[in-house]
């Protein structure tokens, strides 16, 4: 699996358990670190345990388990590690006071939300007068009659 095809399983996990703010950061001409972080913002130390542990069965199933994981414990700020991809499952306070959107301000960042993309109306193309060429033979015969 592709690291952006990972970062997008672990958005669309995250989304899937209710996270706020879900975005990604493509870390890939910043640093050598990872190749994307997805982040995201929960309401409690529920929500937090529930988001973490949807994200490690979904990429477990996929064939990608976590590497490495931290913050279980206080569930204010918990990291799951896949190497390439970096997931920050954050309570909402958390997020606000380590602010890593700053931090790596130089990331490409697009946020991800589970509605579809908004289809922009089509221009409406101006009427075209179309005028119909008849064979000077069909006239002629229309003429006769």
């Amino acid at each position: 699996m592709t690291s952006r095809a990972l970062a997008q399983l672990i958005a669309n996990t995250m989304l899937s358990k209710k996270a706020h703010d879900v975005i990604t950061m493509d870390l890939r001409k910043v640093t050598s670190t990872a190749d994307f972080f997805v982040v995201c913002s929960a309401d409690s130390d529920t929500q937090v345990r529930a988001i973490a542990d949807a994200v490690d069965q979904a990429t477990d199933e996929a064939g990608s388990p976590v590497w490495k994981q931290e913050g279980r414990q206080a569930m204010t700020w918990v990291i799951l590690d896949f190497v390439d991809v970096v997931a920050h499952v954050f309570h909402r306070e958390s997020r606000t006071f380590y602010n890593l959107e700053r931090l790596w301000a130089d990331a490409k960042t697009v946020a991800v939300t589970d509605e579809p993309p908004v289809k922009k109306p089509a221009a409406k193309k101006a009427a075209v007068k179309r005028t119909t060429i008849r064979k000077a033979s069909t006239v002629r015969k229309r003429s006769a009659k």
